[in-house]
Formats: C-alpha cells, sequence, structure tokens
C-alpha cells in the first residue's frame, strides 16, 4: 500500500499560475533581465552582486512576492495528498510558496531553494521579521537595513553562493528510505543537490515523472547517478508521462476517484490572509 509519497517540484508546476520559469526563451524570468544590464542573468541572484549592487534584486523581488497567484490544480492534488495523508512530503524548487497559499503545512514542505517567509541581514546572520522587509522593499521602496549592523536585508531565498537549507539534507536522509512512491513533476532537473535527490529511494521503489520533456535520464549524472531508465529493457519502475502538469494531474486524479474531490477543493479555495505566510 502507498502512504508514504516523496513529492519534487519545480517551475513547471506554476507555469498556469501565471508565473514564469527561469530558463524557458523568451519568457522565462532570465528573458527579461535585459533592462538591468547585468553581468549575466544569473548575477540577479548572485550574493556577491546583491552585496554590491541590491536596487536590481529589490525591483524584480516587487514582482515575484507571493500573493498576486492562484495555487494550480497539481498544488491542489498536493493538499489532496496530504489531507489523505499519503503525503511524506513535498520538495520544491519553487520560491512562490504557492504550497503553503493551498495550505501545505511546513512541516510537510521542503523549500529546496528558500522562501520568502523567513529574512535575515547578509552580513551578520540576524534573523529579521519578513513581513516587515516585504513592506520595507515593496510598499516604501527601500532597501530594508539590520538593526544591529545596518547590513542588507535579504528574504531567504537562496542566492548563488549561499547554501541549500540544512533542513532539506536532514529530512531527505529518513524521508527517501521511506518513501515507497516518487513523483517528479514540472523541474529540469539540471540544478543539483535537488536533482540527484531521485535516486536517493530505495531501488524497488516506483518512480513517476510529470513532465514537459524526459529529463533525469541515466547519462545525465555523472558520479554513477542511475537516473530514470524510460524505455529501456531494464526498466521495472520509471513512468513516464508527458504534457502539461494540470493536464496530468486532472486524468491521474480521474484514474485514482479523486477528481471530484480535487474540482471540489479548486472551487472552495479561499486565499489566505498572506501576512499569516511570514514569520514575525
Amino acid at each position: 500500500m502507498i502512504n508514504n509519497i516523496v513529492w519534487m517540484s519545480g517551475a513547471g508546476i506554476s507555469v498556469s499560475a501565471g508565473i514564469p520559469d527561469f530558463r524557458t526563451p523568451g519568457t522565462g524570468l532570465y528573458s527579461k533581465l535585459a533592462k538591468y544590464r547585468l553581468p549575466t542573468p544569473e548575477s540577479m541572484f548572485d550574493l556577491e552582486y546583491f552585496r554590491k549592487n541590491p536596487d536590481p534584486f529589490y525591483d524584480i523581488a516587487r514582482s515575484l512576492y507571493p500573493g498576486k497567484c492562484k495555487p494550480t490544480a497539481t498544488h491542489f492534488f498536493l493538499k489532496l495528498l496530504h489531507k489523505k495523508n499519503l503525503l511524506l512530503r513535498t520538495y520544491t524548487q519553487n520560491i512562490d510558496m504557492l504550497e503553503r497559499m493551498v495550505g501545505i503545512p511546513s512541516s510537510s514542505l521542503v523549500e529546496a531553494h528558500g522562501t520568502w517567509a523567513t529574512a535575515h541581514c547578509v552580513e551578520c546572520g540576524s534573523f529579521e521579521d519578513a513581513g516587515w522587509v516585504k513592506t520595507q522593499i515593496c510598499k516604501h521602496k527601500k532597501h530594508p537595513l539590520c538593526r544591529h549592523c545596518d547590513g542588507l536585508l535579504k528574504p531567504d531565498i537562496v542566492f548563488f553562493g549561499e547554501p541549500t537549507p540544512m533542513r532539506m539534507e536532514k529530512l531527505a536522509r529518513n524521508d527517501f528510505k521511506k518513501c515507497d512512491l516518487l513523483i517528479v513533476a514540472g523541474t529540469s532537473l539540471q540544478v543539483q543537490p535537488f536533482a540527484s535527490m531521485i535516486n536517493r529511494c530505495e531501488g524497488y521503489v516506483p518512480r513517476m515523472l510529470f513532465n514537459r520533456d524526459p529529463v533525469g535520464l541515466r547519462g545525465d549524472f555523472d558520479n554513477g547517478y542511475s537516473g530514470f531508465l524510460f524505455g529501456h529493457d531494464a526498466n521495472y519502475r520509471d513512468v513516464c508521462v508527458l504534457g502539461n502538469c494540470d493536464d496530468i494531474i486532472m486524468k491521474f486524479a480521474k484514474m485514482l476517484n479523486m477528481k471530484k474531490e480535487l474540482q471540489n477543493m479548486i472551487s472552495n479555495y479561499r486565499k489566505p490572509d498572506l501576512q499569516t505566510l511570514y514569520s514575525p
């Protein structure tokens, strides 16, 4: 019986909410950064560049802060799995906080690339009220400064040059041992250490990919990682379903006799008080 699902998500599960991914040519976030005249698109999220010139990040942060978009059918399906005690944990590369907005508790959520829900000083590391930081950036158009050292305050989304949250590795050690079904959705599986996590579950555990393209294949990984074996004679556990995540999810929910419940959950959704998303 399946009752310990580990779910790994990328930007593809949020595209239908109106949130662009990072790398798609023409529509991805990196395609829209020309006006900032950055050394590279990645400089927007580079810690050292931020220290020298925080204006581009604070400017684009005003459009990236969560709250404007509604969770997608995929997010609601995650909530449904949680409600039925089938979801062990969801690991997301996304910083849109739509998992939080749909009602996934923080205990069941690992935000691999950080979150807007907390904030720290980039110099002394002091914690600051993330709601206050958001107000300074979005409403007052100011650089929020640390009350202890006057360093720049930054929401805790992971920049290049910063480590992934320690909590991710700590939980992953046990989660992937308990996992009895791995679902990977809407991700290019190009960023480590997130990408190689698909190889951490036991060798007998079924793995499913819901994506526009087949990714994470054997050969995509170095250092002996196995990767997915779609279409290979030796494959006995990997399933690839290609298409838009929401379309796949609705069909999957129908197969599981959950479609009506999922549709009701979507119809009855009420946006939460956004202030509750931010830690004091």
